[in-house]
């Protein structure tokens, strides 16, 4: 199983994995903000990604205010940063995004842990279901990505979810009977 703890395992990956690895390890981005527990997470690391993806990188922080702080400062002055404040599933969370070429980055913190943010939760899940199926279903994931569909929704469909993608994916069993 890979360790997506660590952005290691995208110097063997593909063309765009190794690119991944080049751009954030030049750019200094996730040891910049390390004390957070950054994650890669989302379509690159587990390869279902299409051309336009973005890096999505997963944080953890204990003072929202100082989180927004050292995010300004370190990535303050890159293409279209923007950071702004929301609320996703009931959490407060801040999300920041800019451009570093060729990609678009977006940092996303919550006050969780990284690996219980359900950012992490599906990729873990998202790639157990890819190894549990053929190559053809991972191409016809990337086929409905294409067309607009976002990543849960996607397996939702392919896998028959009848509800909540989002939801369901997080309680997903893989079995040998589906």
């Amino acid at each position: 199983m890979v360790d997506f703890s660590t952005i290691e395992y995208l110097k063997n990956g593909n063309q765009k994995q190794v690119l991944t690895y080049e751009i954030l390890t030049q750019n200094n981005i996730l040891e910049n903000i390390d004390e957070f527990d950054p994650i890669l997470v989302g379509t690159i690391p587990i390869n279902i990604d299409i051309e336009n993806s973005d890096l999505d990188i997963i944080c953890f922080w204990k003072n929202k205010t100082d989180f927004k702080t050292k995010i300004q400062s370190v990535f303050g002055n890159e293409k279209e940063f923007k950071i702004q404040e929301t609320h996703i599933d009931n959490l407060e969370t801040v999300i920041a995004n800019f451009k570093i070429d060729p990609f678009e980055i977006e940092i996303f913190g919550q006050n969780i842990p990284t690996k219980n943010q359900n950012g992490y939760k599906h990729m873990i899940i998202e790639n157990q279901i890819l190894a549990s199926k053929d190559e053809n279903f991972r191409l016809e994931i990337i086929k409905l990505k294409q067309k607009g569909y976002k990543t849960e929704p996607a397996f939702g469909l392919l896998l028959g979810l009848k509800n909540d993608p989002y939801l369901e994916l997080l309680h997903y069993k893989i079995d040998s009977n589906r």
